[in-house]
C-alpha cells in the first residue's frame, strides 16, 4: 500500500464526522439556504475544523456563491473543496541544507516525539542522507532507551549521555560527532516539558546557543510535534510552544487515530506555521512530507493520479 493509499485509510474516522455528514448535506439540499450553511457550520466545528475558522470557511463560500450566483449544493461542492485546499496550502518540504541541517523537535510527552524522530530519520536516509541523532531528554527515565531502540532500528548513529545530564552537552558532543562523520542532519530531542514551564524555555535557549557557537552556518528547524487526537488542545499547545521557540514546521501525528482530522485545516490559518510530516499510522515508513493537495484528495476521495 502507497502513502496515499494509507492516507485515505487513515482518514477513515475524519471522513465520517466530516466527508459523510457533507455528502448528506450536499445530497439533501436542492437550493442553497439559511439552513443548508448552518449545517454546514455545524459539521465542519464536528470535524474540529474549529469555530473560527469554521466561521470563515462559511462566509468564504457565500461570498463566492454570490459572486458568481450558484444555485445548486453541487456547485457548492466543488467551491468548499477549492476553499478548503486554499486554506490548507501545498505545505512547506523540510529542507536539507549545506553544511548540515539541525533539526530540534520538542513537544509534550506522550505526542509521539520519539516515534516521530525515528521516523523522519527513516524517511531522510531512505532518501539519501546522512542522519545523526542526539538524546537530549535526558529527564525521563526510559527517553535514552527508545531513542536507541530507532536508532537502531533506522541503522543511524545516537549521541547520548547518562540520564539526567545536561542537554545542552549532549548537544554539543552530538554537533562535534556530526560534523566529523559529515553528517546532513543532525536530529535532537527534547525533554516533553509542559508547554507553559519557565524550564522549557531556559533549556531551549541553552540548546540554542550551543547550536549558534558551533555550527553557526546550519540550517535550522524547529518542529513542533502535534497529536491530531488533542484536536484544538494542540493548537493551544502550538501557540504555548511558540512562546517559548521560534517553530518553523510541524509534525502532525496519529492521524488515523483521530475523527478530528479537521485540525489540519485550522492550523495552519490559526498558526502560520506550515505542516511538514504527518502520520498515519504505526508503521516505520508511516510518516512522511506533508502534501495539502493529496490531503485534500484523500478526504473527499479524489482518484491521486500521480500516485497510482
Amino acid at each position: 500500500m502507497g502513502f496515499f493509499d494509507k492516507l485515505k485509510a487513515g482518514l477513515s474516522k475524519t471522513k465520517k464526522t466530516l466527508l459523510a455528514p457533507l455528502e448528506g448535506l450536499f445530497s439533501s439540499y436542492d437550493k442553497i439556504n439559511d439552513d443548508f450553511y448552518e449545517e454546514l457550520l455545524d459539521i465542519l466545528i464536528c470535524a474540529d475544523v474549529g469555530a473560527t475558522v469554521s466561521d470563515e470557511i462559511v462566509g468564504s463560500l457565500k461570498s463566492v456563491i454570490k459572486e458568481k450566483n450558484l444555485k445548486s449544493a453541487a456547485e457548492a461542492k466543488l467551491e468548499l473543496m477549492a476553499i478548503i485546499s486554499e486554506m490548507i496550502g501545498e505545505g512547506c518540504e523540510f529542507s536539507i541544507k549545506s553544511p548540515m541541517t539541525v533539526m530540534l523537535i520538542i513537544g509534550v510527552n506522550g505526542v509521539g516525539k520519539t516515534t516521530s524522530i525515528g521516523k523522519i530519520a527513516k524517511y531522510l536516509t531512505d532518501s539519501g542522507s546522512k542522519v545523526m541523532l542526539a538524546a537530549a531528554d535526558t529527564f525521563r527515565a526510559a527517553a535514552i532507551d527508545q531513542l536507541q531502540v530507532w536508532a537502531d532500528r533506522v541503522d543511524v548513529p545516537l549521541i547520548k549521555q547518562s540520564e539526567g545530564s545536561d542537554p545542552a552537552a549532549v548537544v554539543f558532543d552530538a554537533i562535534g560527532a556530526a560534523k566529523k562523520q559529515k553528517c546532513d542532519v543532525l536530529i535532537i530531542d527534547t525533554a516533553g516539558r509542559l508547554h507553559n514551564k519557565k524550564n522549557l524555555l531556559d533549556e531551549l535557549s541553552k540548546i540554542n546557543r550551543i547550536i549558534d557557537r558551533e555550527v553557526p552556518d546550519s540550517y535550522r528547524e524547529t518542529m513542533l510535534v502535534l497529536d491530531a487526537v488533542t484536536g484544538q488542545n494542540g493548537i493551544t499547545q502550538a501557540k504555548e510552544f511558540a512562546k517559548a521557540a521560534k517553530i518553523n514546521g510541524l509534525i502532525l501525528t496519529k492521524l488515523d487515530g483521530t475523527a478530528k482530522g479537521g485540525i489540519i485545516i485550522a492550523i495552519k490559518k490559526e498558526l502560520g506555521i506550515p505542516v511538514k510530516f504527518i502520520g498515519v499510522g504505526e508503521g516505520i515508513e508511516d510518516m512522511q512530507p506533508f502534501s495539502g493537495k493529496e490531503f485534500v484528495e484523500a478526504l473527499f476521495d479524489i482518484k491521486n493520479t500521480g500516485n497510482e
